[in-house]
């Protein structure tokens, strides 16, 4: 189909890091294919041409890159679909594309669940040695920005785990948005909409399970989206790790439960013929005992957000059903911090099977200090005094809203169930049977 339009589709190399796993996507690039004028190359023009001509299943698995957004309020998710709830988000009251206020922007704001620093005077999580542990340790997986060094994360969070030597997500230190607040926008010192958003889902697993092991991976930059093939890149090598710690395989890894807080919607309907690419990855992960934890976005809408989606749906109705023979993966809403309500900005419909809080939480933050100043700054008596700097997080800590936040909640939550029972060399029966326990209890789904 691309002949008549006076274009040619040239194959492009895979990705060297999926070329020898089950799993992968190989790109092609649409291109002029003479000198002649013609319409610029379009590949969803292509696309709809050849369904409209051969029908819908001859493209089966073939699709254009979704753009994958993270779930924090912010520009890239917990009020969007990738980004937590910043005053610079669309999202807020002082964006022109508003056209007005909206309800919703509120939790954007500072002092209402914006990303904000908080002062935590308590004790940190309470991590309890090996030995005295009635299990063995969880591990809870997470692919987003990163994790940055913090006093509560540096012995429980591991950074560079890789695939036979290969990265997985990003690995360059330059771009890293946990390491660097500012790294894209204006020159104005702003902290970029997601930065710091992989160091809080940390720190809200941690605090949900404080003897799990968590492994983080980078595959969200600073200000989001992302392209769905650089993210189904890192999810197979993440299956392959899982893959061969369950058949006892060099190079494995074990992961208990995996929190994703990212997703997309579909442009049509015929999206659904991609969606195996991503969900058979999912599955395949389920299937060797992890449990899928997927935030359900921050855009208050019903519409379904996959991969929060491929949970099964309370009326019946979703793309995939319930299998006993594997946990099923689980989408998750926002609630308030007042435990009564959802939140506002949280998606809903029967694809979302739980809510927990995802409002105005208290987490680990990098130790960013933004281009805003307090309002006023004095000296008296020898002593530094000034009002609160609004993106100074020195102190370790902030608050931030999104659904972004409740999927690494409840995957910490399930983390701490398994944690009662979990035993190392366990047959696969046993770890599906527990794993359903854990997400039957914490979810209304049942096999």
């Amino acid at each position: 189909m691309a002949a008549p339009l006076g274009w040619d589709v040239e194959p492009e190399p895979e990705d060297p890091r999926t070329v020898s796993l089950r799993f992968g996507v190989r790109p092609v690039r649409l291109v002029v294919a003479s000198d002649r004028a013609t319409i610029a190359p379009d590949g969803w023009t292509l696309l709809q041409q050849t369904r409209a001509q051969f029908g819908v299943e001859s493209v089966r698995g073939v699709g254009l890159d979704h753009v994958v957004f993270v779930s924090p309020f912010n520009e890239s998710h917990p009020f969007n679909e990738s980004h937590p709830f910043n005053e610079s988000h669309p999202f807020n009251e002082s964006h022109p594309a508003e056209g007005g206020y909206r309800p919703m922007s509120t939790y954007g704001i500072p002092g209402s669940g914006g990303r904000q620093p908080v002062a935590y005077v308590g004790p940190p999580p309470r991590r309890r040695k090996a030995a005295a542990l009635p299990g063995r340790r969880p591990v809870v997986a997470l692919l987003d920005t990163g994790c940055a060094p913090h006093p509560w994360l540096d012995d429980v969070v591991q950074t560079d785990v890789t695939l036979d030597g290969h990265s997985i997500g990003f690995d360059d230190p330059a771009t890293d948005p946990d390491l660097h607040g500012d790294l894209v926008g204006d020159l104005d010192g702003m902290i970029d909409p997601l930065s710091g958003h992989g160091t809080f889902i940390a720190g809200i697993v941690h605090q949900a399970c404080p003897d799990a092991d968590i492994l983080s991976w980078r595959i969200v930059p600073s200000a989001g989206p992302i392209a769905e093939s650089d993210w189904i890149v890192a999810l197979s090598q993440i299956a392959e790790l899982v893959r061969r710690d369950r058949a006892g395989e060099a190079g494995g890894r074990r992961i208990d439960v995996l929190s994703l807080s990212l997703g997309y919607y579909h442009e049509t309907p015929e999206d659904l013929l991609f969606d195996p690419t991503l969900y058979a990855i999912l599955a395949d992960l389920s299937a060797n005992g992890t449990v899928v934890v997927c935030s359900a976005g921050n855009d208050a809408t019903s519409r379904p957000s996959f991969p929060a989606a491929f949970a099964p749906w309370a009326d019946g109705s979703g793309p995939v059903p319930v299998e006993a023979a594997r946990p099923p993966i689980v989408s998750v809403g926002a609630t308030n911090p007042n435990g009564c309500s959802d939140a506002l900005f949280s998606n809903a419909g029967p694809w979302v099977r739980a809510y927990v809080p995802g409002a105005a939480v208290m987490s680990t933050m990098p130790a960013f200090q933004g281009g805003l100043l307090p309002v006023a700054r004095t000296h008296a008596f020898g002593r530094l005094r000034e009002s609160i700097d609004p993106d100074d997080f020195r102190g370790g800590f902030g608050v931030w809203s999104g659904t972004s936040f409740a999927a690494p909640l409840l995957a910490g939550a399930i983390a701490a169930r398994l944690l009662e029972t979990a035993q190392d060399d366990e047959d696969l029966a046993t770890v599906i049977g527990r794993a359903w326990a854990c997400v039957a209890e914490l979810t209304d789904i049942t096999p």
